[in-house]
């Protein structure tokens, strides 16, 4: 049977335990997130306790008066009927047993007081250790079959060792099933020779049920207003909050772009002139957006079509500018030259207007993805291939680090050759002829390309601007590949609109090396990054052709990657993708 119990308490217990959890839970966030909870938590707690100090304090104050008064009448109550009992027994003229008994009993039950109601009760007892005289026949004696047992120890003895003092006590005393408060006073009396303790014992129960009602009155008043301070401070703050709260999702809406929501404003208290205040701020946000929205429009619109208007004309001198160039020997060195700088010019051109349509897309918004499964491996040794004369122009040349087989990811191929081909390519302009390393690497949900140079590097603050528009580290520095000064930009928009990372880090004199994070599936999101951001061969002694790995796992190389001569694995900070050096 204990057992049982035992398991249904524990049952009943772990049933219990979430939702009690729940419930602190949801009293947390209750906490945290409203104000207006929070401040009528705290009145309603602060008002218990106030009114629990306050309760306490009046019901002892009630108490010790209620006391304090019938002590005094019980005092001087006993002083007259003691007198008045021990006067009685000095003038008492008895000498047989019956006679004294009977005058015993009578002067005590006149001391009892009896009626409709007992006054006060009495213990009678003699005095112990007497000797003398030997034949008293009266020891002891009591009202409503109480026992000298109610009386306290410390009054008996202090009415023993006293002479004609009078002593109290609180006691306790039954009547019929219940115990009931009471004060017991002890005197001495003297009957036929005789020492008795004489103890009158006065009711509190009348006092004690005055104090429960009032206590009761106490409890009840506190109750009620605690519930109304509760009720006020809800209505108050309620009145505060609301506005607050209003505002806040006012707020929200304009932030999603709902420019014509506002405030009401209601009466001319600080609340209202902040509604105010609020719904001008807004109106005066909304009329400089919207001209920043129609200016941007006017700016894309008149981009987008300056730039299909120049395709046309752009073509025609084109044509003109390849029967030059293709001409240009027949041709005297000096007009040679002008048709090789006009075809090379018409080029770029033609670059940078192909990259003005492309960026014009992006912010009209209407650019889409034409995501496929497909091998990124294999499209990065394409565009590798592809960049292989411009390697040898420079000097450069272009290490592959990948592991064996294939890394299927769903990608834009087009999207993807652009930004790798722009990445590498910017990475062959500025790596003034040394090694450049291009890595990849995939994990469970994602898949990271990280191009790395050895050239002149960036700062931190160059590293930050390098995907803005027309943004060059050096202004003065000539771009001797015709590049357009959007690449970067086109490329971090791609990036965009494959939910994916594009990072720069750069250290000068240590090289530049860019990352590329893509989603190995479309609609999934990124936490971490197989490749390291910062490279892990900085401040390698020496130069020349350091190959690194850009890996984040500590361990040997896994079988099936490729490893270069002179490869060097870093020391990874942990599998959790935090970039920073190793």
């Amino acid at each position: 049977m204990a057992v049982r119990v035992a398991r249904l308490v524990r049952t009943g217990i772990s049933r219990l335990l979430p939702g009690i959890r729940y419930l602190l839970q949801s009293l947390h966030s209750k906490w945290r997130r409203s104000l207006q909870f929070r401040t009528v938590l705290t009145t309603l707690m602060l008002a218990v306790g106030s009114f629990a100090v306050v309760g306490a304090y009046l019901s002892n104050q009630i108490a010790n008066n209620l006391f304090q008064e019938r002590l005094v009448q019980a005092e001087s109550e006993t002083r007259y009927n003691v007198k008045q009992v021990q006067d009685t027994f000095d003038g008492a003229q008895v000498t047989d047993q019956s006679s004294v008994i009977t005058l015993v009993y009578d002067t005590l039950n006149a001391v009892e007081g009896r009626g409709s109601v007992i006054q006060r009760r009495y213990v009678f007892e003699a005095m112990p250790e007497q000797t003398k005289p030997r034949n008293r026949w009266v020891e002891s004696r009591a009202s409503d079959q109480l026992t000298i047992s109610v009386i306290p120890p410390e009054l008996r003895k202090a009415v023993q060792d006293s002479g004609k003092e009078q002593f109290w006590a609180s006691t306790q005393f039954p009547v019929g099933t219940e115990d009931r408060p009471g004060i017991a006073v002890g005197n001495k009396v003297t009957f036929n020779g005789t020492v008795y303790e004489l103890y009158l014992i006065y009711d509190l129960n009348t006092a004690q049920k005055t104090l429960d009602e009032i206590q009761n009155v106490l409890l009840a008043g506190g109750a009620v207003l605690v519930l109304m301070i509760g009720a006020v401070a809800w209505y108050v703050t309620r009145n505060v909050v609301s506005p607050v709260s209003h505002a806040a999702v006012v707020s929200e809406k304009l932030a999603a772009g709902q420019l014509q929501e506002r405030m009401v404003v209601k009466g001319e208290d600080e609340v209202a002139r902040l509604g105010a205040s609020f719904n001008h701020m807004a109106a005066s946000l909304q009329e400089q957006i919207t001209q920043l929205a129609t200016l941007s429009q006017m700016q894309q619109r008149f981009v987008s079509d300056v730039s299909h208007e120049l395709r046309t004309p752009l073509t025609t001198v084109r044509m003109a500018a390849e029967v030059l160039y293709d001409a240009r020997e027949d041709f005297d060195p000096i007009n040679k030259r002008s048709a090789e700088l006009l075809y090379n010019q018409v080029e770029r051109f033609q670059s940078l207007l192909a990259d003005l349509l492309e960026i014009s897309r992006f912010d009209a918004g209407v650019a889409t993805l034409d995501a496929e499964p497909s091998d990124i491996v294999q499209l990065l040794t394409q565009v590798i291939e592809a960049v292989g004369p411009v390697a040898a122009e420079y000097g450069s040349e272009v290490t592959l680090n990948a592991p064996e087989g294939s890394i299927i990811v769903e990608m834009d191929d087009r999207r993807i050759d652009r930004i790798l081909r722009n990445l590498i390519l910017n990475a062959l302009e500025h790596g003034e002829g040394r090694p450049v390393n291009v890595s990849v690497a995939a994990n469970g949900t994602a898949v990271a390309v990280a191009v790395r140079d050895h050239g002149i590097g960036m700062s931190a603050a160059e590293a930050a601007r390098v995907f803005d528009r027309f943004w060059r580290a050096d202004p003065a520095r000539a771009r001797t590949t015709g590049g357009s000064g959007l690449g970067l930009s086109i490329a971090a928009e791609d990036t965009k609109l494959h939910n994916g990372w594009l990072q720069a880090w750069g250290s000068k004199g240590h090289g530049s090396n860019f990352r590329l994070t893509l989603p190995l599936r479309q609609g999934e999101s990124i936490t971490r990054s197989p490749l390291q951001l910062e490279p892990a061969d900085v401040g390698l002694p020496g130069s020349g052709p350091q190959r690194t790995m850009l890996l984040l796992d500590p361990s040997p190389v896994p079988e099936g990657w490729v490893a270069v001569p002179g490869t060097e694995l870093p020391a990874g900070d942990g599998d959790d993708g935090r970039e920073g050096q190793s």
